[in-house]
């Protein structure tokens, strides 16, 4: 028999790579709209890191 981790945490990568990126602009500048595309490409940064280094492992 094989158990299977049923539990799926992939979503806290998306939210961490989203509060970053806007943690990391809001550092640089306060204005929303920048805060706001800092998000995105903490979003798209954080799909890349799920799917091309994390999805590799095997534990």
């Amino acid at each position: 028999m094989s158990t299977e981790n049923n539990n799926n945490f992939e979503w806290v990568w998306y939210v961490v790579g989203i509060l970053a990126g806007m943690l990391v602009v809001f550092a640089v500048t306060t204005h929303f709209g920048y805060i706001l595309l800092g998000g995105i490409f903490g979003l798209i940064f954080g799909a890349v890191f799920l799917n091309k280094v994390v999805k590799g492992r095997h534990y």
